[in-house]
């Protein structure tokens, strides 16, 4: 499903859908202490009904399963969800394909929603009272983020260059580290709880550098097969001469915790 939004990418169209495979493969890089993190705060544990929006190939429920919540995720793509069922099997999760708007699911049915690496894209005034009716009394909507530092690691710079060559529309680059930006709409539905950001080495090889960035909305959900062959043969040439075999590149991660208004 071609996705275009004015604000993002210049309008050009993306479609997840096209990368699902190397985001299943590619984009499960969060480490531990992104996941601890949660539960340090009592959030996606054992007892909590937890409903992940955007959730891709279901990185966040698989990999916190283990806390015992019980989890749900839904995404836009069909294909993504696709590749989440295959690869959650053996785990009781749940996963439907809808977009964040048209998320429908009983009132009350929810002690957290989360949001990871997605929440930018959501209509805010449409979705802030359906998350607010979802959520049980008190419960807690979470926005969550990881971006690598293009401005404080080489390697990542020399990547971002790459991608804006091929794709000069993408408007996915030059993050610092920043807070998340809450948008006012959730301000009638929601007291923000906690906010806060933090640095993460994240391990890769080249190989699954290479294919971390393809499978980025800026090269492998909206370029050509052909394109993006090009792009892979000029990027794996940069990587060869620049980087060892197995390397970190910095991250930045932010949270934003969200409490329903009683």
């Amino acid at each position: 499903m071609d996705i275009t939004n004015k604000n993002i990418d210049s309008g050009k169209a993306f479609d997840w859908g096209r990368t699902s495979e190397d985001y299943a493969k590619f984009r499960d890089i969060y480490p531990d202490e992104f996941y601890k993190y949660l539960t340090d705060r009592g959030l996606c544990v054992k007892g909590q009904d937890v409903l992940d929006m955007g959730t891709g190939t279901g990185v966040l429920p698989r990999n916190m399963y283990r806390f015992g919540a019980n989890w749900t995720g839904t995404d836009i793509s069909e294909e993504q969800i696709e590749q989440a069922k295959l690869l959650s099997e053996g785990m009781d999760i749940k996963y439907e394909a809808k977009s964040a708007e048209n998320i429908d699911f009983p009132d009350n049915s929810f002690d957290v929603i989360t949001a990871c690496q997605c929440y930018w894209y959501f209509d805010h005034e449409r979705i802030a009272p359906q998350l607010a009716r979802m959520l049980k009394d008190g419960g807690r909507f979470v926005m969550l983020v990881m971006d690598w530092l293009p401005f404080e690691d080489k390697i990542a710079g020399e990547s971002e260059k790459l991608v804006l060559k091929y794709n000069p529309a993408w408007s996915g680059g030059g993050e610092t580290v920043h807070p998340i930006g809450v948008h006012e709409a959730y301000s009638k539905y929601f007291d923000i709880e906690h906010t806060n950001e933090y640095l993460l080495d994240v391990p890769f090889t080249r190989e699954t550098w290479n294919g971390r960035i393809r499978a980025c909305r800026g090269i492998g959900a909206s370029l050509s097969p052909e394109e993006t062959a090009k792009w892979e043969a000029e990027h794996k040439a940069m990587l060869s001469e620049l980087a060892e075999e197995s390397f970190t590149v910095k991250h930045y991660a932010a949270i934003a915790v969200l409490r329903q208004k009683y």
